[in-house]
């Protein structure tokens, strides 16, 4: 499907007013570009839900702190509009950084509550006023009705559907399980960093969390599933960062089952590139039903 690109505010302003003023629901695909499965997922969704898609491409500097891999991070701006231009998508929003923080830009956004949760918000403490400043921008700039984000960044879309909700933002936050590798590693624009042994261990993530989420709803002790949980992640050669398991809506430590509903939350580095995946922890109903299904 043919698309526009489109570079500067006015330019999509108008765009979207067109499609205002003729009642089209509008939904929008926020990216950094190196597009992957997961990302198209996002457009599919996006398309069920409204009649005008608009992806952003947009590598924002403001989520990066000095030490990270903003210079590295993939720019494949011809291969992304490539693999858009098979997708029901109307417009691209692809500004600059001259256009997104013009000169003398002075305001963000600096969020708490899911983003001051002691997750990603610890070892990367510049990334969540970073994230909540663009994204706000974003839905000030496109006005969508729905705006798309993967379960994969599980904080983030934690953080920007408190973000939308807290400034009355009109537009609905749609969560997207997690678009997988047949053998289970999440999918990551960052995934392609990973040397051939460092690919080959990194679904360990991903096992670990299924396994932990199987033994708390049987109800095993979260800390002692927990603990061996991080311990096989470190022998398969990650540094593990994090692995807990949180309330799934406020991301608040918990200390049982029964403070739940539960989501586990995995962060580790193998080599350079760090890796984050999540997974959901079924009720003890639920469970037992897959259990016997099963059986």
């Amino acid at each position: 499907m043919a698309h526009r690109v489109v570079r500067t505010v006015p330019a999509l302003r108008r765009a979207v007013m067109q499609w205002r003023t003729a009642g089209e629901r509008i939904a929008l695909v926020p990216t950094m570009g190196a597009l992957h499965a997961g990302h198209l997922a996002l457009v599919r969704a996006a398309r069920r839900r409204a009649r005008r898609v608009v992806v952003s491409i947009f590598v924002n500097p403001t989520q990066f702190a000095p030490h990270e891999d903003f210079g590295s991070y993939p720019r494949t701006l011809a291969a992304d509009l490539a693999a858009l231009a098979e997708l029901p998508v109307d417009l691209v929003w692809a500004p600059s950084a001259e256009v997104m923080y013009p000169a003398g830009f002075a305001s963000r956004i600096v969020p708490e509550g899911p983003a001051a949760a002691g997750l990603e918000d610890r070892f990367r403490p510049h990334f969540f006023a970073g994230v909540a400043t663009v994204v706000g921008k974003l839905l000030i700039q496109c006005t969508p009705d729905f705006a798309m984000f993967g379960e994969k960044d599980y904080q983030q879309l934690k953080v920007v559907t408190r973000l939308a909700r807290d400034l009355d933002l009109p537009a609905k936050i749609i969560g997207i399980p997690t678009v997988r590798e047949q053998d289970g590693l999440a999918l990551s624009s960052r995934n392609g960093y990973l040397n051939p042994v460092e690919r080959a261990a990194a679904p360990t993530l991903h096992r670990v969390l299924v396994r932990c989420a199987g033994e708390i709803a049987r109800g095993q002790l979260l800390a002692r599933v927990l603990d061996e949980g991080g311990a096989e992640i470190e022998r398969a050669g990650f540094v593990l960062d994090y692995l807990e398991a949180r309330h799934a809506d406020t991301l608040q430590p918990i200390a049982a089952r029964k403070d739940g509903p539960i989501r586990l939350l995995v962060a580790a580095r193998i080599g350079k590139t760090r890796l984050i995946d999540n997974i959901a922890v079924s009720s003890g109903r639920m469970a037992k039903r897959a259990q016997h299904r099963i059986g």
